[in-house]
């Protein structure tokens, strides 16, 4: 499967959003990792859930696919972009996210999840499994969104939005 960034090779803008998303991504995942290494129980689990939770409206946003942003539209075009979201089959393209969206997502990588919990607690070797665990498992998720991102962006022609000023 190609990657997001293959995905957009020929579009500066794309790209461009991908390198956005991405960095945005690298972050959380750093956080996820550092919460995984914790021996708390559900802690890592919270902490994913509660970083996917703002950081996939974030990667929408920057693929201009917030529900504000499709709000805004014009109805033609609003159609295209529900029509590309269907065919890629996300569930968190174009929504408001919610608990339930975070949970269905991560069921998809349930056995990771179960194994991070249960390697955290044999000391030092098995944290340090749980946080590249955690890291990588967030990093799955958001690198997955990322590429449907794309996809419905390619699929419905959408002119991304202007880079946010910093």
């Amino acid at each position: 499967m190609p990657t997001a960034s293959q995905m957009a090779a020929g579009n500066p803008a794309l790209e461009a959003a991908v390198r956005r998303a991405r960095s945005l991504l690298h972050r959380r995942a750093l956080v996820a990792a550092a919460a995984s290494a914790v021996p708390v129980p559900g802690l890592d689990w919270a902490v994913d859930a509660a970083l996917l939770s703002r950081l996939l409206p974030r990667i929408n946003t920057e693929f201009g696919l917030s529900p504000a942003q499709i709000d805004q539209l014009d109805p033609t075009q609003r159609e295209q972009v529900q029509k590309a979201v269907a065919l890629v089959g996300s569930v968190l393209i174009g929504k408001l996210i919610t608990r339930e969206l975070v949970i269905r997502a991560t069921q998809t990588v349930g056995l990771r999840l179960t194994t991070k919990q249960a390697a955290k607690y044999v000391p030092l070797a098995g944290q340090a499994v749980a946080a590249a665990m955690g890291y990588a498992t967030l990093r799955y998720l958001g690198e997955q969104h990322v590429r449907d991102c794309v996809r419905v962006v390619q699929q419905a022609q959408l002119q991304l939005p202007a880079p946010p000023t910093r």
